[in-house]
C-alpha cells in the first residue's frame, strides 16, 4: 500500500529570515512540481536546490518567492521522496505555502510523524529517533554530543551485539540439547551459557554505572537554592545565570515564588530553582512560598544550601542542615566580603563531609570553586563524552534494568544446575527487553506514543 504524501512546516513559529515547508511521500515532487513556476522539478537531479515562485492554483497569483530543495529517495532522511519549501520567513507566508500544498492531495504530518518514517523505512532505529528530539532539546555542548553521538548509532550498536550474542547462546545450547551425541554436551552448554550471560551482565552493569551522568546531561539537574532569607540566594542564581533574573533587595522575604532558570556549568545543564525562603511566616503569598520550597527539596537532584558569613549561625540553618540529611548538597558560605561572625568549624561539622565553599557573591567570587565542587560531586571532575557510550533515556535505562535483572535469574538458575531450557527463558526475555531499546520489539502503540512526544514537522 502507498503512504500518504505528508507536510508540515519544520521551522519554528515567529518572525525569521527563512521558513521551512517539508513534504515527503511519493507525491512530493510531483505535488510541488505543480505549484512552481520555473523549472520541471521532476526533471531536475536529486539533491539539488531551485529558485522560483509557488504559484496559488485558484487564483492565478503568486502565493511565494521560494528556493525548493528536491531529494529523491533512497538518500533522504525518510527514505522517500523529500521536498523543503524555503520560504521568506513570517508566518502569514510559511502557512500560506503550507494551505497551497494541502490543497494538492498531501496531509498534515503528525507530530514526529518524519522521523518515524525514517524508523520505519530502515533509515534509523528507535534509539536513533529518540536521539532526534534529544538533540533538538541539549541545552550544552555536552548533552549535544551524547545525543549526536546517540543518532551515529553508537548506543544501537552496542545493544545490536549484545543481543547477537545472546541469541547464538540461545542457539547454541538449543542445538546440543536437541542433539545430545556427547556426554560432556550438557556441561560445555551450562559452561558456555554462564560465560555469555556474565559477559552481557557485566557490559549492562557498565551502561547503568554511566547512566545517571547521562541522564543528568539529557534532562539537566534540578538543583534547589536554599537557606534563610536574605543570605544571597538570588545572587546565587545571578552569579550563575549571568543576568538579573531575579531580584535581589536588602528587604528579608523578597522571593515570594519559585524561579527557574537553566544554566551551562561545565558542561553540565543545571535547572536552577530559587525558592522562598524556609522560614515561620505569617504572610499568606510567602507562606505558599515557603510550603512550595520544601516539596522542591524533595524532588532536587541537588540542593545549594546558602549561608551568611557576617552572621552566627541560626536555628533557622541547623533546621535547614537536618532537613537535607541523606541529600546531596554543597554549602556556600556567602558574603565574605564582610566580618567574620560564622562559626565555619561548626559549619564544617554539620556539613558532615559534603563539599563547604566559600564566596562573596555579590562580586561574583568563588563561583569557580562552586561549578568545581558540582562537576566533582556528579563526574568525579571530568565529563567524558568521547570513548564513554552514555544512556541518558529514562526508557533505556529502565530496560536496561529490567534486562540485567532477567540475567541475574537466569545466572541464579545456573548456580542451581536448574535445567537449560528454563534457565533460557531468562536469556531470551533479556534479549526482547534489549530488543525494545532500538526498536525490534516494540509495540507499535509504545512507538506511536514515542514519536507524538515529537514536535511538528520532525
Amino acid at each position: 500500500m502507498e503512504r500518504d504524501t505528508i507536510a508540515a512546516i519544520s521551522t519554528p513559529i515567529g518572525e525569521g529570515a527563512i521558513s521551512i515547508v517539508r513534504l515527503s511521500g511519493p507525491k512530493a515532487i510531483a505535488i510541488t512540481n505543480e505549484l512552481f513556476s520555473k523549472k520541471d522539478l521532476e526533471q531536475v537531479e536529486s539533491h539539488t536546490i531551485h529558485y522560483g515562485k509557488i504559484i496559488d492554483p485558484e487564483t492565478g497569483d503568486i502565493a511565494e518567492e521560494v528556493m525548493v530543495s528536491v531529494m529523491r529517495a533512497p538518500k533522504t532522511f525518510t527514505r522517500e521522496d523529500v521536498v523543503e519549501i524555503n520560504c521568506h520567513g513570517g508566518m502569514v507566508s510559511v502557512n500560506r505555502v503550507l494551505e497551497i500544498i494541502l490543497s494538492k492531495n498531501a496531509r498534515l504530518a503528525e507530530p514526529g510523524e518524519f522521523t518515524k518514517r525514517a524508523f520505519l523505512n530502515g533509515r534509523i532505529d528507535l534509539s536513533q529517533a529518540e536521539a532526534v528530539m534529544d538533540l533538538i532539546r541539549a541545552k550544552t555542548d555536552k548533552a549535544m554530543s551524547v545525543a549526536l553521538k546517540q543518532m551515529d548509532g553508537r548506543l544501537s550498536g552496542l545493544i545490536k551485539r549484545l543481543r547477537q550474542e545472546l541469541l547464538e547462546t540461545v542457539a547454541h545450547v538449543e542445538v546440543n540439547i536437541d542433539y545430545p551425541e556427547y556426554d560432556d554436551v550438557e556441561e560445555m552448554s551450562h559452561q558456555m551459557m554462564r560465560e555469555k550471560t556474565q559477559k552481557v551482565h557485566d557490559e549492562i552493569e557498565r551502561l547503568l554505572q554511566v547512566a545517571k551522568q547521562g541522564k543528568i546531561l539529557r534532562e539537566g539537574l534540578a538543583t534547589a537554592i536554599i537557606g534563610r532569607p536574605n543570605v544571597g540566594k538570588s545572587s546565587l542564581m545571578n552569579a550563575l545565570v549571568q543576568e538579573n533574573k531575579a531580584i535581589v533587595t536588602e528587604v528579608a522575604g523578597t522571593t515570594r515564588d519559585i524561579i527557574e532558570e537553566y544554566v551551562n556549568v561545565r558542561g553540565v545543564p543545571l535547572k536552577l530553582v530559587d525558592t522562598a525562603g524556609i522560614r515561620e511566616t505569617e504572610d499568606i503569598v510567602e507562606k505558599i512560598g515557603v510550603e512550595r520550597s520544601r516539596k522542591v527539596l524533595k524532588e532536587s537532584d541537588l540542593i545549594l544550601l546558602v549561608l551568611n558569613y557576617n552572621e552566627e549561625l541560626m536555628e533557622e540553618d541547623k533546621k535547614l542542615f537536618e532537613a537535607i540529611q541523606g541529600l546531596e548538597y554543597i554549602v556556600i558560605v556567602n558574603k565574605t566580603d564582610l566580618p567574620q561572625k560564622l562559626d565555619m568549624d561548626e559549619v564544617n561539622h554539620l556539613a558532615a563531609g559534603s563539599p563547604v565553599i566559600t564566596a562573596a557573591l555579590i562580586k561574583e567570587a568563588g563561583i569557580d570553586e562552586l561549578e568545581a565542587a558540582i562537576a566533582q560531586t556528579f563526574f568525579a571532575g571530568e565529563i567524558d563524552t568521547g570513548d564513554v557510550t552514555y544512556v541518558s533515556n529514562v526508557r533505556h535505562i529502565q530496560l536496561l534494568k529490567q534486562a540485567k535483572q532477567a540475567l541475574e535469574d537466569a545466572m541464579q538458575g545456573l548456580e542451581i544446575a536448574m535445567p537449560l531450557d528454563i534457565v533460557q527463558i531468562d536469556v531470551t526475555r533479556t534479549w526482547e527487553l534489549l530488543g525494545e531499546i532500538i526498536g525490534d520489539t516494540a509495540s507499535d502503540s509504545l512507538i506511536d506514543q514515542l514519536f507524538s512526544q515529537f514536535c511538528l514537522g520532525k
